[in-house]
């Protein structure tokens, strides 16, 4: 191993240090995502990534959709996939298989990765304890998407008690007073459950560098970016960004301090973003415009 190696790595737990020190004894809520989902290596690193964030002394709080796992066993079953301003539309058997993956095989997959990386993790929907209480919602365009819900309550309570020893892993769905169950967007999810907490931060984990201004060019990454600006900007986004930056929105409006999403692709992208001057991806803070 040459010199400047160690060098290296003595240099980048310095630059933490700070960091590490800022963060101890808060809460980050992690919206879990796209490729890192499905990739094995991605899996692994995420994993040991929450894992560190728990023995540096913050409270991961990890919150999952499973789009791609819904869409193969729909697929499979031969019913119908629709989307509508980036929502699933979801009709009565939608939203039972969607809960029979997410709950019975996606977040089990999840809690098992993290506990044979060192920390225990609970799984949770949110059926468990009245954690979420929901409505049925339209589209933001106003179409009808059938049983996709927003969430209304958020019981912190149920996640106050676990998140003091276990890594708690959430479940994107919920029901209404009625007892109807709803498919609700796990972006949405995220951001509920970080407002509901006054996260210190909630990151987003995506299949793009962060939020594009132009899709169709890589090189329009908008690094940072205030609540105002954002709110201006969010009726010309469409596609699946849109339910992801209006998360963001809505956690930042809500008290979190800032939202970030991150390329859920590059390992240890959550890390980089916390723990380095460098950061990645999208930054949305609370106040101000973007530079």
């Amino acid at each position: 191993m040459s010199a400047a190696r160690p060098q290296r790595d003595v240099q980048t737990l310095l630059e933490a240090l700070p960091y590490i020190r800022e963060f101890h004894g808060k809460t980050v809520v992690i919206k879990y995502g796209g490729a890192a989902m499905v990739d094995p290596q991605l899996k692994e690193e995420f994993a040991r990534d929450v894992v560190l964030l728990k023995y540096v002394g913050m409270n991961p709080v990890i919150v999952h959709g499973g789009g791609p796992e819904i869409t193969s066993f729909m697929q499979r079953l031969d019913l119908p996939v629709q989307f509508v301003d980036g929502l699933r539309v979801s009709d009565e058997q939608t939203v039972e298989l969607a809960k029979m993956v997410l709950v019975g095989k996606v977040n089990k997959d999840i809690v098992l990765l993290i506990n044979r990386h060192g920390q225990p993790a609970v799984g949770l929907s949110g059926d468990d304890g009245l954690l979420f209480r929901a409505s049925r919602m339209l589209a933001p365009s106003g179409a009808d998407i059938g049983f996709v819900g927003r969430i209304d309550h958020v019981n912190t309570g149920v996640l106050t008690h676990i998140a003091a020893d276990y890594i708690p892993v959430i479940a994107s769905v919920g029901v209404d007073a009625d007892g109807n169950s709803y498919n609700i967007n796990a972006d949405e999810a995220a951001g509920a459950v970080a407002s509901a907490l006054r996260a210190y931060k909630v990151m987003f984990m995506t299949d793009v560098a962060g939020w594009l201004a132009d899709p169709a060019d890589p090189g329009s990454l908008v690094s940072e970016v205030g609540a105002d600006e954002l709110e201006q900007a969010l009726p010309g986004v469409s596609g699946g960004m849109r339910p992801k930056l209006q998360a963001c929105l809505d956690a930042v409006r809500g008290g979190v301090s800032a939202a970030y999403i991150v390329d859920g692709r590059v390992p240890h992208s959550l890390l980089t973003e916390l723990f380095t001057d460098a950061g990645s991806g999208t930054m949305i803070r609370s106040f101000g415009s973007g530079t």
